[in-house]
Formats: structure tokens, sequence, C-alpha cells
């Protein structure tokens, strides 16, 4: 019979795996952002992989620029179950769409610096 052990992390080691501050991850527990974190007998956390990977998901919120309020929103929505599949769909729908046009705005910006750039390496004309 093989027990399947389930690895722990204390706070330090998520600090030092996913470069987020011991601060920021009792700050995240606090505002509903992670889900409940496991204590050991002494009370000190204890994180699991699948944890990381939540951390790691929030990460990517993060950089898309989501509000706090709103990855704050969908982890309850996570929390109630799947009956809120469409809700969450509709708010990473609509995350996307504003990551895409920010895309397309920093893709115009990043063709004017081209044009500039060439014109001082001699590439272009100046209009």
């Amino acid at each position: 019979m093989s027990l399947t052990r389930t690895t722990r992390y204390t706070i330090s080691e998520v600090e030092a795996r996913t470069g987020l501050t011991q601060h920021t991850l009792r700050w995240y527990e606090r505002i509903g952002l992670m889900p409940h974190v496991d204590r050991s007998h002494s009370g000190q956390r204890r994180f699991t992989d699948k944890d990381l990977d939540w951390l790691a998901f929030v990460g990517k919120l993060r950089a898309t620029g989501m509000s706090v309020a709103d990855m704050v929103r969908y982890a309850e929505l996570v929390r109630a179950g799947e009956h809120t599949f469409d809700q969450r769909r509709e708010l990473l729908e609509q995350t996307r769409h504003e990551v895409a046009a920010r895309i397309a705005e920093l893709t115009d910006a990043l063709a004017v610096l081209d044009y500039k750039i060439g014109i001082y390496g001699g590439k272009a004309t100046q209009k």
C-alpha cells in the first residue's frame, strides 16, 4: 500500500519560489485572494503545490492589469463552485478584451518607435 504525501511549503519557501513577499502572501490570504491555507500544529502556514499553481495564475492576472477587486471576485467565484463558470468566463473574457486592446495600442507605439529609431540610424527619411 502506498501513501501519497502532499508536499508542503513554508511561507519562506513560497516567498523564495514565487518572489512574493511574506507580507504579500499574508495580505492575499487576508483579503480572500488565496484559498484557505492549511496550518501546521504550531500554526505556521503550509502551502501546497495547488497553492503555488494558484499564485502563478494570480501573477498572470496581475500582469493583465486586472484589479485586485476583480481578482478577489474571481477567487470568490472559484470557491463558490461550478455553477459560477459563466460568471468566471465573462470576467476572464472582459480582461482578455482589455489586454488585446492594450496590445494593439502598444503595437502601434512600437511601430512609431521603430520608425523614429530608423530615422536616427539613417534607414528612413523623416516625414
